[in-house]
Protein backbone atom coordinates (compact mmCIF):
# COMPACT_ATOMS: atom_id res chain seq x y z
CA UNK A 1 0.00 0.00 0.00
CA UNK A 2 2.68 2.39 0.80
CA UNK A 3 4.84 1.10 -2.12
CA UNK A 4 1.67 2.08 -4.27
CA UNK A 5 0.94 5.28 -2.59
CA UNK A 6 4.75 6.50 -3.11
CA UNK A 7 4.16 5.62 -7.14
CA UNK A 8 1.11 7.74 -7.12
CA UNK A 9 2.54 10.80 -5.66
CA UNK A 10 5.45 10.31 -8.19
CA UNK A 11 3.07 10.11 -11.36
CA UNK A 12 1.21 12.74 -9.65
CA UNK A 13 4.57 15.05 -9.51
CA UNK A 14 5.50 14.47 -12.66
CA UNK A 15 2.11 15.53 -14.23
CA UNK A 16 2.55 18.11 -12.01
CA UNK A 17 5.53 19.28 -13.12
CA UNK A 18 5.04 18.74 -17.03
CA UNK A 19 1.78 20.83 -16.50
CA UNK A 20 3.59 23.21 -15.40
CA UNK A 21 5.94 23.86 -18.05
CA UNK A 22 2.99 23.00 -20.52
CA UNK A 23 1.31 26.44 -18.85
CA UNK A 24 4.58 28.43 -18.84
CA UNK A 25 5.16 27.95 -23.20
CA UNK A 26 1.85 28.47 -23.64
CA UNK A 27 2.09 31.63 -21.90
CA UNK A 28 5.40 32.59 -23.28
CA UNK A 29 3.97 32.11 -26.73
CA UNK A 30 0.58 33.92 -25.99
CA UNK A 31 3.00 37.04 -24.84
CA UNK A 32 5.57 36.14 -28.21
CA UNK A 33 2.20 36.62 -30.15
CA UNK A 34 1.12 40.05 -28.75
CA UNK A 35 4.26 41.70 -28.70
CA UNK A 36 4.99 39.99 -32.28
CA UNK A 37 1.93 41.59 -33.66
CA UNK A 38 1.01 44.66 -31.54
CA UNK A 39 4.47 46.30 -30.47
CA UNK A 40 7.61 44.94 -32.02
CA UNK A 41 8.71 43.29 -34.88
CA UNK A 42 11.83 42.01 -37.14
CA UNK A 43 11.85 42.17 -41.14
CA UNK A 44 14.53 41.60 -43.80
CA UNK A 45 15.23 44.25 -46.63
CA UNK A 46 14.32 41.92 -49.99
CA UNK A 47 15.55 43.82 -53.34
CA UNK A 48 17.40 46.60 -54.13
CA UNK A 49 14.26 49.66 -53.79
CA UNK A 50 15.77 51.58 -50.80
CA UNK A 51 19.93 51.48 -51.65
CA UNK A 52 22.01 53.37 -50.12
CA UNK A 53 20.21 53.36 -46.69
CA UNK A 54 19.15 49.97 -46.68
CA UNK A 55 20.64 46.42 -48.24
CA UNK A 56 18.84 43.20 -49.22
CA UNK A 57 19.44 40.87 -46.42
CA UNK A 58 19.49 43.90 -43.42
CA UNK A 59 17.65 43.10 -40.62
CA UNK A 60 15.73 45.78 -39.28
CA UNK A 61 13.53 46.13 -35.52
CA UNK A 62 10.20 47.62 -36.48
CA UNK A 63 8.00 49.45 -33.85
CA UNK A 64 4.66 48.97 -34.39
CA UNK A 65 2.82 50.08 -31.53
CA UNK A 66 3.88 53.65 -32.04
CA UNK A 67 1.46 54.36 -34.92
CA UNK A 68 -1.46 54.56 -32.22
CA UNK A 69 0.36 57.56 -30.35
CA UNK A 70 1.28 59.25 -33.41
CA UNK A 71 1.42 60.34 -37.31
CA UNK A 72 4.67 59.75 -39.37
CA UNK A 73 6.77 62.55 -40.34
CA UNK A 74 8.34 63.31 -43.80
CA UNK A 75 12.02 60.66 -43.80
CA UNK A 76 10.75 58.07 -41.91
CA UNK A 77 11.50 54.54 -42.99
CA UNK A 78 8.28 52.82 -42.63
CA UNK A 79 7.27 49.54 -43.18
CA UNK A 80 3.47 49.05 -45.69
CA UNK A 81 1.30 46.97 -46.56
CA UNK A 82 2.02 46.40 -50.53
CA UNK A 83 -1.18 48.33 -51.95
CA UNK A 84 -0.28 46.23 -55.31
CA UNK A 85 0.95 42.61 -53.87
CA UNK A 86 -1.68 40.95 -51.17
CA UNK A 87 0.69 39.33 -48.31
CA UNK A 88 3.76 41.36 -49.21
CA UNK A 89 5.76 44.11 -46.64
CA UNK A 90 7.37 46.81 -48.60
CA UNK A 91 10.22 49.29 -46.61
CA UNK A 92 9.65 52.68 -47.90
CA UNK A 93 10.62 56.17 -46.90
CA UNK A 94 7.72 59.07 -46.13
CA UNK A 95 8.04 61.84 -48.54
CA UNK A 96 4.76 62.71 -48.03
CA UNK A 97 2.40 63.88 -44.48
CA UNK A 98 -1.15 64.52 -44.52
CA UNK A 99 -1.94 68.22 -46.29
CA UNK A 100 1.35 68.03 -48.31
CA UNK A 101 1.39 68.86 -51.90
CA UNK A 102 4.02 66.90 -53.45
CA UNK A 103 5.60 67.40 -57.02
CA UNK A 104 7.80 65.79 -59.40
CA UNK A 105 9.55 68.48 -61.35
CA UNK A 106 12.85 68.56 -63.59
CA UNK A 107 13.48 64.96 -61.64
CA UNK A 108 13.55 66.71 -58.38
CA UNK A 109 10.90 66.18 -55.51
CA UNK A 110 8.85 69.67 -54.01
CA UNK A 111 7.05 69.38 -51.19
CA UNK A 112 4.81 72.54 -50.59
CA UNK A 113 6.36 74.10 -52.85
CA UNK A 114 9.96 73.43 -51.63
CA UNK A 115 12.87 71.28 -53.28
CA UNK A 116 13.57 68.34 -50.88
CA UNK A 117 16.99 68.17 -50.41
CA UNK A 118 17.31 63.80 -50.13
CA UNK A 119 21.39 63.26 -49.78
CA UNK A 120 20.16 59.46 -48.96
CA UNK A 121 18.86 58.93 -52.37
CA UNK A 122 21.19 56.52 -54.91
CA UNK A 123 20.45 58.46 -58.26
CA UNK A 124 20.89 61.96 -58.99
CA UNK A 125 17.03 62.28 -60.77
CA UNK A 126 13.50 61.25 -59.52
CA UNK A 127 11.45 60.06 -62.16
CA UNK A 128 8.11 60.20 -62.84
CA UNK A 129 6.54 56.62 -63.21
CA UNK A 130 2.93 57.27 -64.58
CA UNK A 131 1.37 60.41 -66.47
CA UNK A 132 1.03 61.63 -62.49
CA UNK A 133 3.32 63.97 -61.29
CA UNK A 134 1.58 65.58 -57.91
CA UNK A 135 -0.61 64.24 -55.54
CA UNK A 136 -2.01 67.07 -52.77
CA UNK A 137 -2.63 64.29 -49.85
CA UNK A 138 -5.84 63.83 -47.88
CA UNK A 139 -6.06 63.27 -44.12
CA UNK A 140 -4.17 60.18 -42.80
CA UNK A 141 -2.68 60.02 -46.57
CA UNK A 142 1.28 59.49 -47.31
CA UNK A 143 3.09 59.17 -50.12
CA UNK A 144 6.30 56.67 -50.05
CA UNK A 145 9.00 56.25 -52.43
CA UNK A 146 11.93 54.08 -52.34
CA UNK A 147 15.60 55.59 -51.60
CA UNK A 148 16.58 53.70 -55.50
CA UNK A 149 14.29 56.11 -57.44
CA UNK A 150 15.36 53.99 -60.67
CA UNK A 151 14.38 50.67 -59.19
CA UNK A 152 11.70 51.08 -56.62
CA UNK A 153 7.91 50.37 -56.79
CA UNK A 154 6.44 52.65 -54.50
CA UNK A 155 3.62 55.90 -54.77
CA UNK A 156 4.99 56.73 -58.40
CA UNK A 157 3.22 53.71 -59.14
CA UNK A 158 0.17 53.26 -56.72
CA UNK A 159 -0.69 56.20 -55.21
CA UNK A 160 -0.65 57.95 -51.64
CA UNK A 161 -1.53 55.45 -49.27
CA UNK A 162 -3.04 55.55 -46.41
CA UNK A 163 -2.06 55.36 -42.83
CA UNK A 164 -3.36 52.15 -41.69
CA UNK A 165 -1.70 50.40 -44.53
CA UNK A 166 1.62 51.76 -42.13
CA UNK A 167 2.84 48.31 -40.09
CA UNK A 168 5.08 50.53 -38.17
CA UNK A 169 8.62 52.48 -38.66
CA UNK A 170 11.94 50.79 -38.82
CA UNK A 171 14.21 52.06 -36.20
CA UNK A 172 16.82 49.95 -35.89
CA UNK A 173 19.13 47.34 -37.82
CA UNK A 174 20.73 44.52 -36.35
CA UNK A 175 22.22 42.80 -39.09
CA UNK A 176 24.50 43.06 -41.09
CA UNK A 177 26.68 43.56 -37.71
CA UNK A 178 29.12 45.88 -39.41
CA UNK A 179 26.19 48.47 -39.76
CA UNK A 180 24.31 48.01 -36.27
CA UNK A 181 22.74 50.79 -35.27
CA UNK A 182 19.55 53.16 -35.24
CA UNK A 183 18.03 54.07 -38.65
CA UNK A 184 18.34 58.00 -39.24
CA UNK A 185 14.65 58.78 -39.75
CA UNK A 186 15.51 62.65 -39.56
CA UNK A 187 17.21 62.94 -42.47
CA UNK A 188 15.73 66.38 -42.71
CA UNK A 189 16.75 67.71 -39.64
CA UNK A 190 20.45 68.32 -40.19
Amino acid sequence: MKEENIKNKKEDSLLSTIWDWVKTIIIALAITFFVKQFIIDATIVSGKSMLNTLHDGDWLIVNKIGKHFRDYHRGEIVILNAPDFPNRLYVKRVIGTPGDLVELRNGNVYVNGEKLEEKYVSVDETPAKTDQTGWVLGDKEYLVFGDNRTNSNDSRDFGQIYKEEIVGHAFLRVYPFSDAGLIDNHPYDK
